[in-house]
């Protein structure tokens, strides 16, 4: 029986809402825990409400055969280490239709290697370094032959994958329905049943130049979630100031300037009286998801740009669909960057960085299929939740192409929000034109009266601001 995932179905509408309801809180127990992002349902819904149309919908599931559910485990041989790239080998390749269960690792586990990275076999696999060996050489978009090791640390975020996607080509856009996120619970017996992530206060982060006293310091603080998914907060542990490292190479590291640095605890000033009393909300999600530039052969995965990547909008959790426009044969689509929870501006450097594993439905909608529809002019990351269409603006849409050669280098030196700002009025502006059918005159008024705009993320190179525009406002307009 269809679940809402096959379009070709008769009474594909009725069964997208019939698991929309599904899917809410109050009707499974599961989702009453936190590892359900607050966008809500899974599924989408018909007439007018998806970007979606039924006409797409049909179109586009006229070529989904029977789908398969796949599974992508996070290991040495598995992930990527900092960087997108076109030319990558894909992991698995699948059909449009086909499901994916993708665990993800946070490039912060070595902050407290005891308890998220001990016991795990995939972990350990990635983090491995000894003087003999280092278990993923490549870590950055930098050159092979760097100081610092093949790729420099020059990008940060271990991702899972790619993904191809059998078809896929330039023009096209594909849909990717997180229907699930769960908590990679810790391996080593001392912590059973307990998940941790790690918030690192650091050099980078918006604040580290306006210090109180102007102390500049970078301080991480561990947090505890419980793996279960029965607790829907994260509690502090402990926090410490950075230690400096010198990691297994035998070089030094007196701020955090190297991704998947070990932390020798024998070193640190641990407060375990830290932020008491406080319940900090659950909103796993993936900071890190999307598809491979044509751009460049290689990419830092630290700015966001026009094919997703590092956007860290919470809002990318469960229950959420993402668009991205096809840049290169496949797709080639990553996941990575897990987060238990963030606010919006990542503020301070990173969110509660924390493994998690995911599952994906992948959707392909062919170039040929998409005029007149609400994607046709889609050059940009969309997300879509049972409520809500967001919209991520950046500093500059796409870098690689808008800054010219030194574009991976330039892009940390020239974004603001108000160039962020003016991005994501642009889009939706654009949006509200030509996929709902205003004036420009209506679209600035409904902007200005009834759309939310709000800062992603000041701390990843191309800065962010998203769009939100709830769907319940054109719920008596004609589709």
């Amino acid at each position: 029986m269809c679940l809402g995932d096959d379009p070709t179905c008769a009474a594909f509408a009725e069964h997208r809402l019939r698991y929309r309801r599904d899917m809410e809180p109050e009707r499974r127990a599961f989702l009453k825990s936190g590892f359900v992002a607050t966008g809500g349902a899974a599924a989408l819904a018909a007439g007018g409400l998806s970007l979606v149309s039924p006409a797409l919908a049909q179109s586009s599931g006229s070529r989904l055969k029977q789908t398969a559910h796949y599974h992508l485990p996070a290991n040495a041989e598995t992930v990527h280490w900092g960087y997108f790239s076109k030319s990558l080998k894909p992991q698995v390749e699948i059909a449009s239709g086909d499901f994916v269960t993708i665990e993800t690792l946070t490039h912060h586990a070595n902050d407290d290697a005891e308890r998220m990275v001990t016991g795990d076999p995939g972990a350990e696999s990635v983090f491995l370094w000894t003087k003999e060996k280092k278990g993923v050489a490549r870590r950055g978009a930098g050159p092979e032959d760097s100081k610092l090791g093949p790729g420099g640390g020059l990008g940060v975020h271990i991702c899972t994958g790619p993904v191809a996607i059998r078809g896929a080509e330039p023009g096209d856009v594909l849909e990717v329905r997180i229907l699930d996120v769960a908590p990679r619970a810790c391996a080593n017996p001392k912590f059973k049943g307990r998940t941790f992530g790690s918030n690192a206060a650091a050099w980078w982060g918006y604040h580290y130049n306006d210090m109180l006293g102007g102390k500049k310091r970078e301080v991480v603080t561990i947090y505890e979630v419980d793996s279960s998914g029965e607790r829907d907060w994260a509690k502090a542990v402990y926090s410490f100031p950075w230690p400096g490292v010198t990691d297994p190479d035998g070089r030094d590291h007196p701020t955090i300037d190297y991704p998947g640095l070990p932390v020798d605890h024998t070193r640190t000033k641990r407060s375990f009286d830290v932020l008491k009393g406080i319940r900090v909300p659950i909103r796993p999600h993936f900071g890190t998801m999307g598809v491979a530039p044509a751009e460049a052969e290689m990419v830092n995965s630290i700015p966001p740009s026009y094919t997703g990547g590092n956007i860290d909008n919470w809002r990318i959790g469960k229950g959420a669909t993402m668009y991205y426009p096809v840049a290169v044969p496949g797709a080639l689509f990553s996941v990575g960057d897990p987060h238990a929870s963030q606010g919006d501006s990542e503020l301070c450097g990173t969110a509660i960085e924390c493994s998690l594993t995911g599952t994906f439905q992948f959707i392909l909608h062919k170039k040929a299929d998409l005029a007149g529809t609400s994607l046709e002019a889609l050059d940009f990351p969309m997300i879509e939740t049972s409520e809500d269409w967001v919209l991520s603006g950046f500093s500059y849409p796409n870098y690689l192409k808008d800054l010219g050669a030194d574009a991976q280098n330039a892009i940390f030196q020239k974004s603001s929000i108000d160039l962020a700002m003016r991005d994501a009025f642009r889009k939706m502006r654009q949006f509200l034109m030509q996929a709902k059918g205003l004036t420009e005159d209506e679209a600035i008024s409904l902007m200005s009266v009834a759309v939310d705009f709000g800062i992603t993320q000041v701390v990843d190179g191309n800065w962010g601001v998203h769009a939100i525009v709830k769907k319940a406002i054109f719920s008596e307009r004609p589709a």
